[in-house]
C-alpha cells in the first residue's frame, strides 16, 4: 500500500494533540502527543502522505471519538477498532492480539505477555514488539510491566512519565501495586 493511500489527522484531547492514520483496511497509526503539535503532525507525516481536513471516513471518526472519551478518563474498550496488519511482523501480530485482551486498568509482564501469545520465553521479543506497536492505547502497550512488576520501558514521546500518566489514568496504583491478571 503506497503512502499516496493514507490518511492523516489530529485532534485535540485531554492529554495533548494526537493524531491517526489510516488506510481503507484500518488504522496505520495512532500518534501519542509529541513535544508540540507541529511534532506530532510531522510524525504523522512520515506514514501518511495526505491530511484530511473534510468529514472523516466514519472508522476514523470512531477512532478518534474513542481516544477523545479515553483521555477524558471514560472506561473504553477498543476491540472493534480496525487496525490494517499489512505491514506488521507476524509475531508481532500475535502479540498484539493477545495484548489486545489485557483489560483496561490491568497489567501483565512482558514474560506473561509471551506465554499468553504462545512464545514462552521469548520477554525480550516481546519488549521489542512493544517499542514498534504502532497503536498505542488501542493496543495497550502501557499496560505491560517488566518483572517483578517495575514500570519497564515506553518509546512514545515523554517515555515512563507517558507510561505513568496513561496507567494512572485507568487507575492503576503505581505506588501501591498494580492489579495484575490473575495468573500472571
Amino acid at each position: 500500500m503506497s503512502p499516496s493511500s493514507h490518511h492523516y489527522c489530529v485532534f485535540d484531547t485531554a492529554f495533548g494533540v494526537c493524531g491517526v492514520a489510516w488506510s481503507d483496511a484500518g488504522l496505520i497509526r495512532v500518534q501519542l502527543p509529541e513535544r508540540d503539535p507541529t511534532a506530532t503532525e510531522q510524525r504523522l507525516l512520515k506514514l501518511a502522505a495526505i491530511r484530511w481536513d473534510a468529514a472523516l471516513p466514519l472508522h476514523a471518526a470512531h477512532s478518534v471519538k474513542q481516544l477523545q472519551s479515553y483521555f477524558n478518563g471514560e472506561r473504553i474498550v477498543f476491540a472493534g477498532v480496525a487496525l490494517d496488519e499489512r505491514s506488521v511482523a507476524d509475531f508481532n501480530r500475535r502479540i498484539y492480539s493477545a495484548l489486545r485482551d489485557i483489560g483496561y486498568g490491568q497489567t501483565t509482564t512482558y514474560g506473561a505477555l509471551a506465554d499468553r501469545a504462545g512464545s514462552p520465553g521469548a520477554a525480550q521479543a516481546v519488549g521489542t514488539a512493544m517499542s514498534r506497536n504502532p497503536w498505542p492505547v488501542i493496543v495497550p502497550c502501557h499496560r505491560v510491566m517488566a518483572a517483578a512488576k517495575a514500570l519497564g520501558g515506553f518509546s512514545a514521546y515523554g517515555g515512563a512519565a507517558t507510561k505513568q500518566q496513561l496507567l494512572r489514568l485507568e487507575g492503576v496504583d503505581l505506588d501501591h501495586g498494580q492489579p495484575m491478571l490473575p495468573g500472571l
